[in-house]
């Protein structure tokens, strides 16, 4: 059974510990990592390729499992959970935002926003999903497919998605990776609009440092830990 517990800690991490099998033995990435990231707080992930930041936000997230430590999201323990038992923490109290968008490529941008709401059981998707694709700039190309879309308007469908179930906590990994500077400075902008707006709790994992500054709390992860950067702005322009 999950009991939420109403914490005001929205994600943490005590000991966590994650490693695999590599071709030369087992590889730590994560290492007695400890985070704890509070409701509403905006916090940047950044760290050199290689260094375990998806891996750490896919564990936090609940889509994948550390090898020891605790996890928290939402107030739930999620570590020691199943897969369909994580989903359904997911489903109540997260959104994501991919750098490769990972839409449908059969349904249309309304469809794709849509689909979230409908699994939920909500109420209206159709026009929940209508304003949220109109919040974002795509009133014209509700009936389009993502291969008719720029990447940045595939990404603002992303957004619109992520947004769909009203979440507690958002995840974006990289979610300008595959944009130009122009069209990324433009979705970052709508990201940190909307993020505030709803007043979610916004985990983000970036290798871009100006990006990352302008999230509250910076957060370097360097051989498996996590050391807060302080030299930053500290808020969401």
């Amino acid at each position: 059974m999950i009991i939420s517990t109403g914490s005001p800690i929205a994600v943490s991490a005590q000991s966590l510990i994650k490693t695999v099998t590599a071709r030369s033995g087992s590889l730590t990435i994560l290492s007695g990592l400890d985070l704890k990231i509070k409701s509403g707080e905006s916090v940047a992930i950044i760290g050199t390729s290689g260094s375990g930041k998806s891996t750490l936000l896919g564990i936090l997230a609940g889509l994948d499992q550390p090898t020891q430590g605790e996890v928290a999201l939402a107030g739930n323990r999620i570590d020691h959970l199943d897969e369909d038992a994580r989903a359904r923490v997911r489903a109540d109290h997260t959104g994501f935002v991919f750098q490769s968008f990972h839409l449908l490529p059969n349904l249309t941008a309304l469809e794709n926003v849509m689909l979230p709401l409908e699994l939920a059981g909500k109420e209206s998707p159709q026009t929940h999903a209508r304003t949220l694709l109109e919040r974002v700039g795509l009133s014209q190309r509700l009936t389009h497919y993502p291969r008719q879309l720029s990447g940045g308007e595939q990404q603002r469908v992303a957004i619109a998605r992520a947004f769909a179930g009203q979440p507690d906590i958002l995840f974006a990994d990289e979610p300008t990776g595959n944009l130009d500077e122009k069209t990324g400075e433009s979705i970052i902008n709508l990201l940190f609009e909307v993020n505030r707006e709803n007043k979610t709790t916004l985990v983000l994992v970036t290798h871009d440092l100006q990006l990352a500054r302008r999230c509250q709390r910076v957060l370097k992860l360097t051989q498996g830990r996590l050391e807060e950067e302080v030299e930053h702005s500290g808020a969401a322009k």
